[in-house]
Order: structure tokens, then C-alpha cells, then sequence
């Protein structure tokens, strides 16, 4: 099973709309095309940046097919209110020749019970057997996928490569220690990008989804390389890994939060991109101090890229 697509650096797109709230899907392909250009491995979408729980089954099926359709490598996220519809979500991706999976727990519903999950991830994985698939791990879903689980899946279904961590320190390193160094077919992400340092360097990552990057390309692709030259001892590339994470720090931790999609659209919106200026709910708004301080660490950040020598660093 070929898992590159999950090598490098993914941006998990968000999805653009008009003044209207009408899906824009054409902005979504540019923003993906964007993407592609300035170096990145894949794009995911349908998962928390993508706002999924906002868009409708036939929204989110035909964002996948434009990008697929593009010849965009699109990581199609499963969630969904129930299994029946997350199965349906992979077929479809499978279907229009999506490049991979990222297999969402199951929420609303015996969301805490290892039995409903395992049955829950089984009927996904079943649904697309030639898509490469990682588990997405989150604490926001409110179930923890252990090494146990995962290599009972695994040992039925080959096309579970890998195991995207969105949570902190502590599960990227139980991921590394227990899961993603068993054999060299196993990988692992870092899925949040407050973590992407941790993830490369101290957990042996291969590779990061992205929520900044759809506005940082070039910074984020630079704090990547550098990541993954530190990881193999250049202690050059580390310390200026190192600098660039701190840079990032308020930037990144928007990530983290419940409004990371209203920060993240407002952050394109401001380095000029229209497309973003509207979020699907009306009522999905910044507070002015929150919009306030968005703009100032932009600013800020920009300011001391313009100044670091450490992006002519070559990694």
C-alpha cells in the first residue's frame, strides 16, 4: 500500500463560501491548486477545518469529486453522525479517486465503547480496502485509540498504514512507543500544529497536516524541512527549527482551539484572499478583540520572518 500521501505536509482546506453561505467550490479548487504549487504533498479535506458537520452529505461528497476531478491528492475525512454515512463518505472517496483516508472515531453515539469504534472503524476501512487510511486520534472526539485496537484493525485491513495525533506531547510519544514504530509500514502525523516539532523530532513523524499552512505555505513547508533535517542530528536545522516553532507559537495554537477555522479564514482574508471572508454560519464571527489580535501576531510574525535569517537556511 502506498503511503506517501501521507508524507510531507497536508493542509486540511477549509471550506470557502459566499456572502450568500453558499459553498464556493471553485475557490475550494483554487485554494487546493494554491496548495499543490507551493509544494505540498496532498490536501485533506472534510475534517475539522473543513467544517463537516456544517455541510451537507452532497456538499461534502461534491467538494471531494472537484478536487479529485482537479487532480488534487485529497485526504477525505470520514466523519459523520453515524456509521452509515461515514461508509458512504468512503465509497464515495474511493469512488472518484481520492488519495487516501483519514478515519474518523464515531461521536454523538457510544462514542466511549472500544467495541463500537472497532465495529465502526471496520465498516469505513471495509468501504475503500485500495485507499491508503490513517486513524485520527483527537481528544475532541472523546475516544482515545490504543495500540491494541489499532493493530486488530490493522491485521484485517492492510489499507490502515498509519495514525494522525492530533493531542498533545503525551499521545504523540504513546503513539511513537507504542504503535507507529513497530515495523517501517507504520507511520505517523503530527495533526496539530503546535506539535509538529515534537512529532518529527522526538516521535519519528513522516509527516504534519497543516491548519496554518493554508496561509503560511512557504513558512510551514520551511519549518518542515527543517523538522525533518533535525530529526536526522543537523543541529543547525534543529535550532532553527526550534526558533520557527516559537515564532509560530500564537499563530500554530489557534489550531487547538474551537475557533480555529473562524482565525484561520480571517488570516487569509487579511493576506488577501476574498474567498475567505464569509464563514458558512452567519452567526460564526470573531469577537473584535479576538480579529485585534489576530492581525497584530500576523504582523508580528511577518515582520520577524522578514528578518530571520534562518529561511535561507537550506535544510
Amino acid at each position: 500500500m502506498d503511503s506517501s500521501i501521507f508524507q510531507g505536509c497536508i493542509p486540511a482546506l477549509m471550506t470557502p463560501c459566499r456572502e450568500d453561505r453558499s459553498i464556493n467550490f471553485e475557490a475550494l479548487v483554487k485554494k487546493g491548486t494554491q496548495m499543490m504549487d507551493a509544494g505540498m504533498t496532498g490536501v485533506v479535506y472534510c475534517g475539522s477545518m473543513g467544517d463537516w458537520p456544517l455541510l451537507t452529505d452532497q456538499q461534502r461528497q461534491e467538494g471531494v469529486a472537484k478536487l479529485a476531478e482537479a487532480k488534487i491528492p485529497v485526504v477525505v475525512g470520514t466523519g459523520a453522525q453515524n456509521t452509515q454515512i461515514a461508509v458512504e463518505h468512503a465509497a464515495h472517496a474511493a469512488s472518484v479517486g481520492a488519495a487516501g483516508l483519514m478515519v474518523i472515531p464515531r461521536v454523538l453515539s457510544r462514542g466511549k465503547s472500544p467495541a463500537a469504534q472497532r465495529d465502526h472503524f471496520s465498516a469505513i476501512l471495509a468501504a475503500a480496502p485500495d485507499l491508503p487510511a490513517v486513524i485520527y486520534n483527537s481528544p475532541y472526539y472523546g475516544f482515545e485509540t490504543k495500540a491494541d485496537l489499532f493493530f486488530e484493525l490493522r491485521r484485517e485491513f492492510p489499507s490502515l498504514i498509519g495514525f494522525k495525533e492530533f493531542g498533545g506531547a503525551e499521545s504523540l510519544s504513546y503513539a511513537a512507543e507504542q504503535i507507529t514504530h513497530t515495523d517501517d509500514d507504520v507511520l505517523l502525523m503530527a495533526g496539530v500544529d503546535t506539535q509538529v516539532y515534537h512529532g518529527f523530532v522526538r516521535c519519528g513523524a513522516v509527516g504534519a497536516i497543516t491548519g496554518i499552512g493554508n496561509c503560511l505555505p512557504v513558512e510551514v513547508l520551511k519549518y518542515v524541512a527543517l523538522c525533518v533535517a533535525a530529526s536526522q542530528g543537523d543541529p543547525e536545522a534543529d535550532r532553527f527549527a526550534l526558533e520557527l516553532s516559537n515564532a509560530l507559537t500564537v499563530l500554530s495554537k489557534f489550531d487547538e482551539g474551537p475557533d480555529l477555522v473562524l482565525y484561520y479564514k480571517y488570516l487569509l482574508f487579511l493576506l488577501g484572499d476574498s474567498d475567505y471572508e464569509f464563514q458558512i454560519n452567519k452567526t460564526d464571527v470573531l469577537s473584535p478583540s479576538q480579529a485585534r489580535y489576530a492581525k497584530k501576531q500576523l504582523e508580528q510574525f511577518q515582520a520577524w520572518w522578514s528578518r530571520w535569517p534562518g529561511k535561507d537556511f537550506s535544510a
